[in-house]
């Protein structure tokens, strides 16, 4: 099942306790392991519980960094053609993993944000551009992986669950 979190603050910076109890609270959705992550400038964390299927090593744990470490995920869902689209990608892209998480980090690298056309399958995620300076919030096409937001002056918060 996973489940992501996540918390932007544009005027002050955000602490792990915040972002933890967001994850925290969505423990029965992941009970396999958690993570999070805050931004360079601190003003964005990321949060991840997981519910391990594909890659049971702790390299496919969550949030996830590209080879650079440059490019954050935190996803929830299953990609179809994974397998597809790693071995298109491969001679591009140094995988770590065997997981669809990363073949995500791998599409955006080659395809930029484009990357979601290539996507078969259900999910919902947030990736961050650490160069770009960009939070892309991406649900699959048909809404079948929860995506919940809201805004509250300066901020953005956003989860699997409300």
């Amino acid at each position: 099942m996973c489940a992501i979190t996540g918390y932007i603050n544009l005027n002050e910076q955000v602490t792990s306790e915040i972002i933890q109890q967001m994850t925290d609270s969505l423990q029965h959705r992941g009970p396999d392991g958690e993570g999070v992550y805050i931004s360079k400038n601190q003003h964005i964390a990321l949060g991840h519980r997981r519910l391990s299927f594909l890659d049971l090593s702790e390299q496919g744990k969550q949030p996830m960094r590209d080879v650079s470490e440059e490019i954050i995920i935190t996803f929830n869902g299953e990609i179809n053609n994974f397998l597809a689209l790693k071995e298109e990608l491969k001679s591009e892209y140094d995988f770590k993993t065997n997981t669809d998480t990363e073949v995500i980090l791998a599409g955006y690298k080659k395809w930029g944000i484009d990357v979601v056309h290539h996507l078969e399958g259900m999910f919902a995620f947030a990736l961050l551009d650490e160069v770009k300076h960009k939070l892309f919030l991406v649900r699959d096409r048909f809404g079948i992986k929860p995506l919940y937001y809201t805004i509250q002056e300066d901020k953005l918060l956003f989860a699997s669950e409300l």
